[in-house]
């Protein structure tokens, strides 16, 4: 049973598989202040049939599974009282979950951090405080799958939103091409943001 009190196997789960890549992400009520690796870690042994799952970190403190599992990838991000948790095989995954607040120095931060169109484009934005947490959850969840996190630079990778949607469009040569990228914006419950990120792993 999961800290959280709810069967791993009785979670919703989402996923999209195409070309041979299967990504999977769930949400789960999560006490504050607990530590968010054994519900994670539950999920994953879930998902993967094996109640001994090992994982471990690397230097920057990124989860990796062990064997025999190491052709999946995995990620989870925490806020206030939900957690999400994503599972990929053959692919590279990220995911960041935010509480939706108010965000006084959101032009101060995207002038600071973002790129100019980026920031232009959160200027002119009728809800601000929406579209400023949509673009950081991206960006943190593209730089999470990568491994660096937000030491990367949030300036490295732009997006732009089409047909009400995020989509990179631009990206340091370290993170490979722009459209390798699939983000997947994530609402799990009201007051909160999410996003998942993920790219095929070269063969």
């Amino acid at each position: 049973m999961s800290l959280s009190g709810h069967s791993p196997s009785l979670v919703d789960t989402y996923s999209e598989r195409s070309d041979g890549h299967d990504v999977r992400w769930t949400w789960l009520a999560h006490r504050h202040g607990r530590p968010a690796e054994p519900e994670a870690r539950d999920w994953l042994a879930g998902q993967l049939g094996d109640p001994d799952l090992s994982l471990t970190r690397d230097d920057r403190q990124r989860p990796h599974l062990d064997p025999p599992h190491q052709g999946y990838d995995c990620n989870w991000s925490h806020s206030g009282e939900r957690l999400l948790v994503a599972l990929a095989h053959r692919a590279q995954v990220g995911v960041d979950l935010e509480r939706l607040q108010r965000r006084p120095r959101a032009l101060e931060v995207s002038a600071r951090f973002f790129t100019g169109r980026e920031s232009d484009w959160l200027r002119a934005h009728r809800d601000r405080d929406r579209a400023f947490l949509r673009l950081w959850c991206a960006k943190e969840a593209v730089l999470k799958a990568h491994g660096h996190g937000l030491s990367f630079g949030l300036d490295k990778l732009r997006f732009e939103e089409r047909d009400e949607r995020l989509h990179l469009v631009e990206c340091d040569p370290a993170l490979g091409r722009a459209e390798q990228w699939s983000l997947r914006e994530i609402e799990p419950a009201p007051g909160y943001l999410g996003a998942l990120a993920w790219r095929p792993l070269a063969e």
